[in-house]
């Protein structure tokens, strides 16, 4: 039971970031995001990986790398709107 109740925490979690990463795609900008929220947020979750990996807990460990590389797309297009780089649309 605990299993379950930590797979749809992880899920749901996990999930959350999808609606704000495509709006960032689409909008080709994450200026909302401070770096402080992202770097915070993505050494937490980096820290969360790795305490999964210590405990062998394929749950903590997929459903944070997942959360990790939604919020790398963040910083990437935060970095690329940032420096002036312009993000190639998802029809070209």
């Amino acid at each position: 039971m605990i299993t379950v109740i930590g797979s749809l925490a992880g899920l749901l979690t996990t999930a959350c970031w999808l609606p704000q990463v495509l709006r960032c795609l689409q909008r080709r900008s994450a200026r909302d995001f401070s770096w402080v929220y992202l770097v915070a947020l993505g050494l937490g979750v980096l820290a969360w990986v790795l305490y999964g990996i210590a405990r062998e807990d394929p749950v903590i460990i997929t459903t944070n790398a997942i959360t990790l590389v939604l919020i790398s797309v963040l910083v990437s297009v935060k970095l690329r709107t940032e420096l002036g780089k312009p993000l190639v649309s998802a029809s070209e």
